[in-house]
């Protein structure tokens, strides 16, 4: 009698499953340099909401969020935003990367309502902060801050009481 021998058989397999290729880490970007007056810019934007965001860092170290609403005019965050959702939403970009107090931050906004426009902040400061320091942002992308949210208003169609609602069917 012979014996085959098979090392599959006997449990002894050396081959291996190929292993799955370790997820390519993202080049980082270079740091660009502020603008000539010493500001980075960031622009996000929500539904219909736009918002503008400069960003310098402060030399007193009471780094202050303002929002701009007329030519001189200036509100800051707990001013302009009554929800506290919405203030901490507008700066959740500076408690991700524990800069909060590090920069003097001037917003300008407009269309949309308070919610969109807060979320728009969100995404405007969170790009500045990016362009600022390329190191931040692997947590700002880890937390979602670097990405549009791109859902928005459906129309209405014709025929029909809005996007989709129907009129009501009346058979006689």
């Amino acid at each position: 009698m012979s014996t085959i021998s098979n090392p599959n058989i006997a449990g002894l397999s050396t081959i291996s499953a190929p292993a799955a290729p370790a997820p390519a880490e993202r080049p980082l970007r270079n740091a660009l340099p502020a603008d000539k007056h010493g500001w980075w810019w960031g622009t996000g934007r929500r539904k219909t909401a736009v918002a503008r965001a400069r960003m310098k860092p402060t030399k007193e170290g009471a780094g202050t969020v303002k929002v701009q609403v007329a030519d001189k005019k200036f509100k800051t965050i707990e001013e302009y935003f009554c929800e506290l959702r919405d203030r901490n939403d507008a700066v959740s970009a500076l408690t991700v990367t524990k800069t909060a107090g590090k920069f003097d931050i001037i917003l300008r906004m407009s269309g949309g309502g308070y919610m969109g426009q807060a979320q728009a902040a969100r995404l405007a400061i969170a790009r500045a902060l990016r362009d600022y320091d390329p190191t931040l942002e692997g947590a700002l992308r880890d937390a979602g801050l670097l990405t549009r949210d791109a859902r928005e208003v459906e129309r209405k169609k014709y025929g029909l009481a809005g996007a989709r609602r129907r009129f009501q069917f009346s058979k006689r």
